[in-house]
């Protein structure tokens, strides 16, 4: 008999601003080949997969915030599947990201932002998404992305927060916005991307931030601005790109538009990925 597989759950909390997360030294893969673990075994808090991917989703997150934790299964060994690594710096919408890039057939794992590159090392990374966050990057103890995100010439994604790190890290400025954005704005492209691809020039998006980049790091460029953030979008000509909304969520209607384009566009994935292939896979 085939397996139980494709078990999803989450490793954030819905408070609004999380808190940052503590150091710890594992990957956060979402998928197992394993049997069904049972209530206790998993925490009580798996969620399963189905087509109403916003409402479970939710539902997971609030049920973190009685305090549960997910219990980790294996990744897949040695390559396997292409992946795209999302660096979690305490984002309620983490596991959110991580499914939209599911639905685009790519394989994706969360790791905390203190994961050392041996952790990451074994998967066939195809590029990185850095998650939100609560914190500011000029905050005591502010999470940093890990050196190897810079080192090792692939795509990197940086949502909010972690665009900010982007920018604060490669030598840009990032200071507190004079009026902060949360909620519904429009973003209008000033440059082509490929971000971009097959979308309009005007896009509607959900913002939610305090500060915002006033200095982009050299060789960035503005790709795309709104009413109060004039770097909206940002990216160079290596493939670090950045976005000061959150693409994951439904109020930014295209978003999973621009999160396929990366990972078609820009790090090159085939979408050749399924949960059935990696059962196969996993039994073989």
């Amino acid at each position: 008999m085939t397996p139980s597989i494709a078990r999803w759950y989450s490793d954030v909390d819905m408070t609004g601003r999380a808190p940052v997360p503590a150091p710890i030294n594992h990957l956060t893969p979402f998928f197992s080949a394993r049997p069904a673990m049972t209530h206790s075994q998993s925490g009580g808090h798996r969620v399963p997969t189905s087509d109403d991917i916003e409402v479970s989703t939710y539902l997971e997150i609030a049920r973190e915030k009685s305090g549960e934790q997910p219990v980790l299964s294996e990744a897949p060994a040695g390559a396997g599947p292409e992946t795209v690594v999302v660096i979690d710096f305490g984002s309620q919408y983490s596991m959110l990201i991580a499914r939209r890039i599911r639905e685009c057939s790519v394989y994706c794992e969360i790791v905390p932002y203190n994961a050392p590159w041996q952790d990451v090392a074994r998967l066939n990374v195809k590029g990185f998404v850095l998650s939100g966050g609560p914190a500011s990057v000029y905050g005591e103890n502010a999470p940093v992305a890990p050196s190897y995100i810079f080192e090792k010439g692939l795509p990197v994604l940086g949502i909010c927060y972690g665009m900010q790190l982007l920018a604060h890290q490669l030598g840009g400025r990032v200071t507190p916005g004079e009026k902060h954005e949360y909620g519904h704005t429009v973003i209008h492209q000033s440059e082509q991307s490929e971000l971009f691809a097959d979308l309009p020039p005007a896009i509607p998006v959900w913002m939610s931030h305090g500060d915002r980049i006033t200095q982009m790091p050299s060789g960035f460029r503005s790709l795309a601005y709104s009413d109060n953030s004039p770097v909206a979008v940002m990216g160079n000509d290596h493939g670090m790109l950045g976005l000061q909304f959150h693409p994951e969520v439904v109020h930014t209607p295209q978003g999973k538009q621009i999160i396929r384009n990366f990972l078609y566009r820009v790090c090159g994935c085939r979408g050749d990925w399924t949960p059935s292939n990696f059962a196969a896979e996993s039994i073989e």
